[in-house]
């Protein structure tokens, strides 16, 4: 089968980039954390609650804490990723790369993927 062949030098740029997911996913867990830490360092569930009339259990009371702290532990995690990022196109290095592309030409008489039925 013939070749043909292409080879080209180009110059790139690189850099280290965070994974914003990771961060996302770290931030939401240290809400939930957070949110774990609040419900047992003040125990606000043994009286009825002024506001509702209604006395709130722990798992309650950690849901809707949650249910706060787990969004803000989200955009802090967005927030430093973004920062990092940001920071992180001020290092990026310039690379020379050999770029080289091969192009097979099929054989007459074949479709291209293999031999003729």
């Amino acid at each position: 089968m013939p070749e043909h062949s292409q080879d080209r030098i180009e110059t790139v740029r690189v850099r280290r980039a965070p994974k914003i997911s990771v961060f996302l996913i770290l931030g939401a867990l240290i809400g939930v954390f957070v949110a774990m830490i609040l419900t047992f360092a003040f125990n606000g569930t043994a009286e009825v609650s002024p506001n509702t009339g209604v006395m709130y259990s722990q798992g309650q009371v950690f849901g809707f804490l949650a249910l706060i702290c787990a969004p803000i532990g989200l955009a802090l995690g967005g927030i430093l990723a973004l920062i990092l990022d940001r920071r992180s196109r001020r290092h990026t290095h310039e690379v020379v790369v050999d770029h080289e592309q091969v192009h097979v030409d099929p054989e007459p008489g074949t479709n291209g993927h293999g031999p003729a039925h």
